[in-house]
Parts: C-alpha cells; structure tokens; sequence
C-alpha cells in the first residue's frame, strides 16, 4: 500500500517500470521494515528500563520449554 500511495504521489505507473528502491529515494523515504526494526529496538530498551516485577519484562525472561507445531 505505501508504494501504492508514493507511485501515485509521483506519477509513476507500474507500467514505467521504475524499481521500488528508486521511488523511495526521490521521496526520501525509509522501507517500512527499517521502521519497524527501529521500533522494536525502542520498545526493546522501553523494556530494559521498565521494573522488574512489570509483566512485559517478566514475559521477556521467561524461558519457553517445547517445540513450535
């Protein structure tokens, strides 16, 4: 959907055949999934720095025994 929008923005049709990396830098625009990671890294030390008796922390530490189905 973001390339979607930014393909629109422009006035690039599919048809143009201009490359998704080339769209995000005429916008000056990260990939969603750099955004994403930098957020995980955030809530990742929001965590660190939280109490050891909050959940989220608790959850973080616990050991999952078993396999994934």
């Amino acid at each position: 959907m973001e390339m979607r929008m930014l393909r629109w923005a422009y006035g690039i049709t599919r048809l143009g055949r201009v490359r998704n990396e080339d769209v995000r830098s005429m916008f000056r625009v990260a990939p969603i999934t750099a955004k994403m990671r930098e957020a995980r890294i955030c809530w990742y030390g929001h965590i660190l720095r939280s109490d050891d008796s909050s959940v989220a922390k608790s959850a973080m530490k616990t050991a999952v025994e078993g396999r994934r189905l």
